[in-house]
């Protein structure tokens, strides 16, 4: 099955994550593939799933916030950093190793254009009918939306970013 989670509202990557964990309690086995993700910014739930070992893996491919938040890397970098992890992505997906795969802000990576709608659907219209599939991120392409199972959009009502508040650790990674 594939599930979308998408919208501006918080908790996409953190709805995806409780899913993998209860997929985990069930004795099986998730993969997490970060596409914008880096290792710079060493996320709460990347230490906190160190604890699920063989059970719960990560794979953080992104370079990093492309063109925020200080970012100076020439968008070549960051478009090929997003289309290696969809090389691994699909490699993975396709190992029989796992029972959930999430693509987490691989509609982020979409919407940037670091990788195509094309590739992407490629794969998912061959994955396993035994593998779920959990794709990230604000503005899930409509390509996206029409295949999937579930689609769910968190919307954004009140933010407290509104006031100037600034990403906390444990709050936002």
């Amino acid at each position: 099955m594939i599930f979308v989670f998408t919208g501006n509202g918080k908790g996409k990557t953190t709805a995806a994550i409780g899913h993998g964990i209860r997929v985990v309690g069930q004795g099986k086995k998730v993969l997490l593939i970060q596409f914008i993700k880096n290792k710079k910014w060493p996320t709460g739930e990347e230490m906190a799933l160190r604890e699920f070992a063989g059970r719960f893996e990560i794979i953080t491919g992104g370079k990093g916030f492309v063109g925020i938040l200080g970012d100076r890397l020439p968008r070549s970098v960051h478009k090929k950093a997003a289309q290696d992890t969809l090389k691994k992505a699909s490699k993975l997906i396709f190992s029989k190793k796992f029972d959930l795969v999430i693509l987490d802000e691989i509609n982020v990576a979409l919407s940037l254009k670091l990788i195509t709608i094309k590739d992407v659907l490629s794969i998912l219209r061959l994955i396993p009918n035994n593998l779920d599939v959990i794709l990230t991120g604000r503005g899930a392409p409509k390509e996206l939306i029409r295949i999937a199972d579930l689609v769910t959009e968190f919307r954004e009502i009140k933010h407290y970013y509104g006031k100037g508040a600034i990403a906390k650790k444990g709050r936002e990674y």
